[in-house]
């Protein structure tokens, strides 16, 4: 007497799913005849008919009904068996500790860290932190601004240049344009993270012989929209915290070849393949980020 096999369960699944042994035969990658035999054989350990047949397909019977509810039940934990020795084989995911500074933790590094299968604890940190702490192992990799001087013991590769926007309230004068020069924002009243205008935290444009209008200081970014959008100022935003910008408040490009922010990834050296995979993933948000970026700006 035949015997109920996982292939037969899994074929008579697929059939009953699809209506028809063809179609079934498509999804599965099998013969029309493969199917035909499995379903015989299933119908054979069974005793009775599984499908009716007709002009147009195939329709489960009574038993077939019966048999295909438990096929869902063993196939299911037969999948779910093999995917749990696939995780013991290969033992627990890999750990990359990563720093960033905040506004790349907008949406830069979760959207590597979502694309990779470590475990990736992240800190969030300030650019300068973020080295030292890579060069001491206590971090595997940071993503970082600035052009510092690294030691031998870390490896260093551009990641992006950065656009600094200006983000404005939606009525404001200059919100219908894609770009403007530092000429036409010199009348701008500003909400910055600091009172001085040389100040890391980003927030005014400032050049030299001219002192930006500081209005408003805010450090919390969500803060800083919150002004812009009431019409208080404007606040400059690098182009990788866009997805944070509602879409009420425009974004437009300063047309100056400084208006940029060279963005790196710094890593240890043999730094393994995981580590590896995940600087790939951050190449790969990178590379959408400034996408959504020219899209938002059109």
């Amino acid at each position: 007497m035949a015997e109920f096999t996982v292939t037969g369960l899994r074929v008579v699944r697929e059939v009953a799913r699809s209506g028809s042994f063809s179609a079934a035969a498509d999804r599965l990658g099998y013969t029309q005849s493969a199917v035909s035999r499995q379903i015989a054989l299933m119908e054979q350990a069974a005793g009775c008919r599984l499908f009716d047949r007709h002009a147009r397909g195939v329709r489960l019977t009574a038993a077939g009904g019966l048999v295909v509810r438990h096929a869902e039940t063993v196939v299911a934990e037969l999948d779910t068996a093999r995917e749990q020795l696939g995780r013991l084989i290969a033992g627990p995911p890999a750990t990359i500790r990563v720093g960033a500074f905040s506004t790349a933790m907008a949406a830069l590094v979760p959207r590597a860290v979502a694309a990779t299968a470590a475990r990736v604890p992240v800190r969030e940190g300030l650019s300068p932190h973020l080295l030292t702490a890579v060069a001491r192992g206590r971090l595997d990799l940071a993503v970082v601004t600035g052009d510092r001087a690294l030691p031998d013991s870390v490896a260093v590769e551009p990641l992006l240049d950065d656009p600094l926007l200006v983000a404005v309230a939606a009525d404001h004068p200059l919100a219908n344009r894609i770009s403007v020069t530092p000429a036409q924002l010199r009348e701008t009243q500003w909400i910055a993270g600091s009172s001085k205008p040389d100040d890391t935290l980003l927030g005014a444009w400032h050049e030299p012989g001219h002192v930006p209008d500081i209005a408003f200081v805010a450090r919390d970014w969500f803060a800083k929209l919150g002004l812009v959008a009431a019409g208080l100022g404007g606040t400059v935003v690098p182009g990788i915290a866009a997805p944070l910008v509602p879409a009420t408040i425009a974004l437009i490009r300063i047309d100056h070849p400084a208006a940029v922010r060279p963005t790196r990834v710094v890593r240890a050296r043999g730094l393994g393949t995981a580590g590896e995979a995940l600087v790939e993933a951050l190449r790969d948000s990178a590379a959408a980020l400034l996408a959504e970026v020219r899209n938002r700006l059109r």
